[in-house]
């Protein structure tokens, strides 16, 4: 009886030991399938918000373990907080210099970079506004740009005055922003007579017109070019977000919110 009781005891024993160890496995087995959890930082152009925050929602639907956390503002400012060390594993752009500056000081490879999409040029006023045109831009008293030598849509629009000879006779009512959405705001709260922005941001609003759209020809081409960040602590996890914003389902969203494709 006792030889039975310690068989019986040993074997229970191990046992136990067994379906530890197979539970221990299969912790670890579903550990790895879920992967362990990587957050990733794009910053991006103020124009993008709204087209990049549902375009993360799909994403982060598929790939759960993928945190995409945003820093959006003025292309020139984020590229100079790049420029200066600040996390970063994506770039996207509203303006290709902004850009180039990162390839050439080696801090985005050519390889992994791509204009993605295009964007259009529009005179914005207020509900009810006498402005018809780019012309009419003389007879307002306040009119906003963002500033253009940080943002990029602030330097189109200042090209394209010039080249409509506007410029010299309206410079001094310009009331300059920090961004494209900041001067969607002045305009909507009648602080300012017109303003001009990128056509994406004007569609996102029901306080203002778009009255004019200026001819291609009057600025640079405005092109995003979309890179990853060399030094990116999580560089399997930015190529595939770098190549999510690619597929077919991101450009129909980007055309949805008025982006113009570029292939």
């Amino acid at each position: 009886m006792k030889r039975k009781s310690l068989l019986f005891f040993s074997s229970m024993v191990l046992f136990l030991l067994l379906a530890g160890c197979q539970s221990e496995n299969t912790g670890e087995e579903q550990r790895d399938a879920a992967g362990e959890s990587v957050e990733l930082t794009i910053s991006a152009a103020a124009s993008l918000q709204d087209a990049l925050t549902e375009i993360e929602a799909r994403f982060e639907k598929e790939h759960p373990n993928v945190l995409i956390n945003f820093n959006f503002g003025a292309s020139g400012s984020l590229q100079q907080q790049i420029s200066q060390g600040a996390p970063a594993d994506l770039f996207f752009s509203a303006a290709e210099d902004k850009f180039d500056k990162l390839v050439n000081d080696g801090l985005i490879e050519e390889k992994n970079g791509i204009d993605l999409v295009g964007n259009e040029l529009v005179l914005v006023v207020p509900k009810g506004s006498k402005i018809k045109s780019f012309h009419d831009l003389t007879e307002a008293d306040k009119l906003s740009i963002g500033t253009p030598e940080s943002v990029p849509a602030g330097k189109y629009a200042k090209e394209s005055l010039e080249k409509m000879d506007i410029w010299n006779n309206i410079e001094e009512k310009v009331v300059y922003a920090k961004d494209v959405r900041q001067v969607l705001t002045y305009v909507e709260t009648n602080n300012v007579d017109a303003g001009i922005v990128y056509k994406t941001d004007a569609l996102l609003s029901e306080k203002v017109n778009i009255v004019d759209t200026a001819e291609e020809n009057t600025h640079d081409p405005i092109i995003y070019p979309l890179g990853v960040i060399k030094d990116t602590s999580h560089p399997e996890e930015a190529k595939l977000f770098y190549d999510y914003l690619q597929n077919e389902k991101s450009k129909d969203i980007f055309k949805e919110y008025g982006f113009k494709g570029l292939k």
